[in-house]
């Protein structure tokens, strides 16, 4: 089920060429397994890796919609919040593409990306509209 390795001062014992692997986070943690001290955990079961990466990636998801909501909401003349907002929404899919893809259900890929494709909209139609009323005040300018 589980496949780890240990590093020691000689090098890596168990260590497995694993091509999809989940990194579980133990940065400043350690556990015990039969007396010995493990750092490194790597999940390769895709149906036991599920839960915590679902668990890490709509903790993720979370944070950035509010992130985005609150960008979106800022009444910015600019467009900088609403192009922070863009990069931020390529960013996370990036993330999931390259990280998480093969961890999580095709039912919550679904779902984040159907309110991310609202958000990107509601973010560009912004946008466009400043870009617009920017180049019409530009021509009010120059036909005066």
């Amino acid at each position: 089920m589980y496949k780890l390795y240990k590093v020691t001062k000689v090098g890596k014992i168990n260590l497995f060429d694993l091509s999809s692997y989940f990194q579980m986070e133990t940065k400043n943690k350690t556990f015990r397994i039969n007396g010995e001290e493990i750092s490194n955990i790597r999940i390769t079961n895709k149906y036991l890796a599920n839960p915590i990466v679902t668990a890490k990636v709509l903790k993720k998801y979370k944070k950035l919609i509010e992130y985005l909501t609150e960008l979106l909401i800022d009444d910015d003349d600019s467009g900088d919040s609403y192009r922070e907002a863009l990069n931020q929404i390529e960013k996370f899919r990036l993330e999931i593409k390259n990280k998480y893809r093969d961890f999580l259900l095709k039912k919550e890929l679904e779902m984040m990306s159907k309110q991310l494709v609202l958000l990107q909209k509601e973010a560009n139609n912004r946008l466009l509209e400043l870009h617009n009323s920017y180049m019409e005040m530009l021509s009010n300018r120059r036909s005066k």
